[in-house]
């Protein structure tokens, strides 16, 4: 459980930076990180994270793939966690 936790903690903190860094590339006209890559680290956990900082920020805003999809993505994800936590601890 420990390593989860860490797990999650490091993957937040590297979606948060992803999505700081594409706001400065949109800001000086750079290279960019791809939505599918911002996509990915949502699904691999950083969903939470990144649509804070998504919010905190006003970056990708106004773009209805991250603002539902990411928060559909959470939803699930926290939906399976909860089907694999009480089957694993609360097998009748």
């Amino acid at each position: 459980m420990e390593y989860f936790v860490l797990y999650l903690i490091i993957v937040s903190a590297i979606s948060a930076i992803a999505v700081t860094i594409d706001k400065i590339a949109a800001r000086n006209g750079s290279r960019r990180i791809s939505e599918k890559s911002l996509m990915v680290l949502s699904v691999i956990g950083g969903g939470v994270a990144m649509y804070i900082t998504m919010r905190i920020i006003h970056h990708k805003t106004r773009k209805n793939k991250f603002m539902v999809g990411i928060p559909v993505i959470v939803m699930l994800q926290l939906a399976l966690t909860a089907i694999i936590y009480f089957n694993f601890f609360y097998k009748f």
